[in-house]
């Protein structure tokens, strides 16, 4: 099994170093499509998988779910998080044996997701209704230092409730100076680029490269080169590649697609390894 850079103590003390320079961005990767962010000396967390969950639901059937990487932390340890956002409601962007522990340890911490979902996120981590912060499509909602605006994702068709609202979404978060954009899982659609366009510059993209093999029979994502040709397009500063390295049945190999693709076009890139952080500051 893989193993972090950084686990357990060792990565909380990386997080409790004091930032390098007043403006800096910190994002740790903590596996699939899971980041921590730290701006300001403030925290938020998106789309966090923390735990075994989905390893024991399907290790007796046709389809397990052998993890790749060991856990970089258990979510009752991470503190200080004033946001927590869920992407979409399959299990490794909104688990309950992930989400439970961290609003337990974290009660000032409001969760972020889609309005179309919420009644299944309230049942499923037993919480009020009325308990998330909904988004949609084009709509924005400030938590502390983080501003979230809503865009449409595509897994794999842009579905909606019976109300119109988006099921999947990811996210432009600004936290001053920055705009970091977290897809969720996502294919491309017509005007996602336009719509991430009237966000620049976007300093950071966290993508997907996990790709859409209907074979595996779970929705898809944009492969390796999809994903940097997207950051290209919309102008991203930097891209980090997630959803691989988690799951076997699942994965990619950042070498075979997306690198030599962000080489060809120019695109500056990171390739992390869970429980390692990217550092941006401005020159």
């Amino acid at each position: 099994m893989i193993r972090p850079l950084l686990q357990d103590d060792a990565f909380l003390t990386d997080v409790a170093r004091p930032p390098a320079a007043p403006e800096e961005l910190r994002v740790w990767w903590l596996g699939q499509s899971g980041f921590l962010l730290r701006s300001g000396g403030k925290f938020a967390l998106l789309d966090p998988y923390l735990s075994d969950s989905l390893t024991a639901k399907y290790a007796a059937t046709d389809k397990p779910h052998v993890r790749m990487t060991e856990r970089v932390i258990a979510p009752e340890r991470l503190t200080g998080i004033e946001v927590i956002t869920s992407s979409h409601n399959h299990t490794d962007h909104l688990d309950a044996e992930t989400l439970r522990p961290l609003l337990a340890a974290n009660p000032q911490a409001r969760l972020v997701i889609p309005e179309a979902n919420r009644a299944f996120v309230a049942a499923r981590l037993g919480i009020a209704l009325a308990a998330p912060l909904g988004l949609d499509d084009g709509a924005s909602a400030t938590v502390g230092a983080f501003t979230f605006h809503g865009l449409a994702a595509a897994h794999n068709e842009l579905a909606r409730d019976a109300a119109g609202h988006h099921e999947y979404l990811g996210y432009v978060i600004r936290c001053t100076p920055w705009t970091i954009y977290h897809s969720g899982d996502t294919l491309l659609y017509p005007g996602l680029v336009e719509k991430l366009r009237a966000f620049a510059p976007i300093d950071l993209a966290l993508l997907p490269i996990n790709g859409n093999q209907p074979e595996r029979r779970v929705a898809g994502n944009l492969d390796g080169r999809e994903a940097a040709q997207f950051a290209h397009a919309i102008g991203a500063r930097d891209v980090v590649p997630c959803h691989y390295e988690m799951f076997a049945f699942n994965t990619a190999e950042p070498r075979a697609l997306f690198l030599p693709e962000c080489t060809r076009l120019g695109q500056p890139h990171r390739v992390l390894r869970a429980g390692e952080a990217l550092a941006l500051s401005r020159s």
